[in-house]
């Protein structure tokens, strides 16, 4: 069995984060999303992966991958997640496949989807249920069997949505072959699953065990790191002078924390530089970070973001790679911002 991880979007609901650089290898925890999807394979069992970019995201993906062994396939233009499938189908061949959305997240892997995977299913689903179904593809069961997506209904059957892996046959190619524009004019998974379903084939719905995390929005992003630094083991590989460390805290190798409070779980990147601050719960430092004199806590600095000399304690916030924070001194007494589109600021 192959591994299909999809990592050619643009990520346009997490911009301005998302401008410069795509969703799946923003950190979360410290590490890039896109390099959960990679592992949650490999522990699986799946050792020939194949990573769909686009022109845009290829150089990010191919560095935030570079120690892993993957192969790289271009779409050209986004076209939906079916039109995906079939660009890599030279990749797939004859074998069946694991399509994986490089953006989302499983706590507790992927085998269940692969153990419901036996003779005479065409494809396995990975469903979850959720508050609000109408954002979302949304699955009708028959015991474990699905007869019906619909996607995002204005009255939902269910509130089983379809999470961001499946489990496909290569039958799912002609399908594809067959397949119209939606309405957003894009290949769309749901309709060749359904496809499949229209030609008797048995497609089976496996509930996600533990959580599950579409890091669609800044504020599932951080959700996320939340949730991943919950589960991470303490590791103190950096400097630590003269500071107080309390609960699960990562400092990693060439880091330096001087004078500082660390509450954890807290994740502070290689390089970083913590002098004089306070890093509460729930907060990741990428690599070459600086916070210095300034509080921060529930939030994702990305790599070199400086927070330095402000006076109100950050929270809830993501700082993208190099961006910086820094207080004013002397006159006048003014703000000054310089945001890319769609930022967001509060000030107090």
């Amino acid at each position: 069995m192959k591994g299909l991880i999809l990592a050619a979007g643009r990520g346009t609901r997490l911009r301005p984060l998302t401008h410069t650089r795509p969703k799946p290898v923003i950190r979360v925890a410290g590490r890039p999303i896109l390099h959960y999807a990679v592992d949650n394979l490999l522990e699986a069992g799946i050792e020939e992966i194949g990573v769909v970019v686009s022109p845009e995201t290829e150089k990010d993906i191919r560095e935030a991958l570079s120690g892993y062994r993957v192969r790289y396939v271009l779409q050209e233009e986004p076209q939906g997640l079916a039109h995906a499938v079939a660009v890599a189908q030279e990749f797939l061949g004859e074998s069946p496949f694991v399509l994986y959305l490089g953006d989302n997240l499983f706590q507790k892997g992927i085998r269940r989807f692969l153990q419901a995977f036996q003779e005479g299913v065409s494809a396995v689903i990975a469903l979850v249920r959720v508050e609000n179904p109408r954002q979302f593809g949304v699955a009708v069961l028959e015991g474990e069997r699905i007869v019906r997506l619909l996607e995002k209904p204005k009255e939902p059957p269910s509130d089983l949505a379809v999470a961001g892996v499946y489990v496909f046959t290569p039958e799912v190619f002609p399908v594809i072959q067959n397949l119209k524009p939606s309405a957003r004019g894009e290949y769309e998974i749901t309709d060749a699953i359904q496809g499949l379903i229209d030609q008797g084939k048995r497609v089976v719905g496996v509930e996600v065990e533990g959580w599950w995390k579409d890091t669609g929005r800044p504020a599932d992003l951080l959700d996320a790191n939340r949730l991943l630094l919950e589960e991470l083991p303490s590791r103190l590989e950096g400097e630590v002078e003269a500071s107080q460390l309390t609960g699960r805290v990562v400092v990693e190798r060439g880091a330096r924390v001087v004078g500082s409070t660390v509450i954890g779980p807290a994740f502070i990147g290689k390089g970083a530089v913590v002098e004089g601050a306070y890093i509460g719960p729930f907060t990741s430092l990428g690599p070459g970070v600086r916070v210095v004199r300034s509080e921060v806590e529930y939030s994702i600095l990305e790599d070199h973001a400086v927070l330095e000399d402000v006076a109100l304690r950050l929270q809830e916030s993501i700082l993208g790679v190099g961006a910086e924070v820094k207080s004013r001194n002397g006159l006048p007494r003014a703000h000054r911002l310089i945001l890319g589109d769609l930022s967001q600021v509060e000030l107090a």
